[in-house]
């Protein structure tokens, strides 16, 4: 596999970055990703992740576009309210980057298609919005040693963390049970500030370009920024 000269005049400035060059972005071209929810998190991940140039991207959620999403989910559009999802994704990213591969799956995800959902992809990131969906997808990956991006968002804090990755432990390590529904914040009853999220899905996308690049990585820590005061701590589980 080479690239094009097209595709060495679109990623011009990976390539002449220190740790990419034309090898590292071959890297991205050839990776397979799969990303978990098209909201507030997978949206943004999954436009950076086309951008960058992964050659075969794919996004997983059973959800459709309503109007109040639009503040934060910022691959979708006016236009596309009340279309599933992962098609309203697939018309933003296919106009983004026309050269990659992208596969809308319209799907709920379960403990009985989990396995099947992973299985062709390298790497999966976790951008659900509940607990029973992370620990699900947390499971299968632990159970195939396919590295998990993690990331979550409580009020103005985002917390990320990289699982399953050269021997990395899984989230269990750190909660090893979920919590009770009743004791998890609602996204919807507490609100969430519309750029908050973006920029864990950022975060979460530096973190998986660099797993793909084999350039230094979360190793065992739980990361914790408060965007307010731009605090930030490493928690070593």
């Amino acid at each position: 596999m080479k690239l094009t000269k097209e595709q060495i005049m679109r990623y011009k400035k990976h390539i002449s970055l220190p740790g990419i060059g034309m090898e590292g972005q071959l890297k991205i071209k050839k990776a397979r990703v799969l990303v978990v929810g098209a909201g507030g998190l997978g949206s943004p991940l999954c436009l950076y992740l086309a951008g960058a140039g992964v050659g075969h991207l794919a996004c997983v959620d059973f959800d459709q576009v309503e109007i109040h999403n639009l503040h934060r989910q910022v691959a979708h559009t006016e236009r596309t309210i009340g279309m599933p999802k992962v098609y309203s994704l697939q018309k933003q990213l296919m106009q983004l980057n026309s050269d990659i591969v992208f596969v809308p799956i319209q799907q709920r995800v379960s403990a009985s298609n989990i396995h099947e959902l992973i299985h062709d992809y390298d790497i999966v990131i976790d951008g659900c919005d509940n607990f029973n969906t992370r620990y699900i997808v947390n499971d299968a990956c632990a159970s195939e040693q396919k590295p998990l991006v993690y990331g979550s968002v409580l009020n103005y804090e985002v917390q990320m963390a990289l699982f399953n990755h050269e021997g990395s432990k899984d989230l269990r390590a750190i909660f090893p049970e979920p919590p009770h529904p009743d004791d998890v914040p609602s996204c919807d009853l507490n609100g969430v500030l519309a750029t908050t999220p973006g920029i864990l899905a950022l975060m979460m996308a530096q973190e998986t370009l660099k797993v793909l690049l084999g350039l230094p990585v979360l190793h065992n820590q739980w990361l914790i920024m408060d965007t307010l005061s731009w605090e930030c701590t490493k928690i070593s589980f």
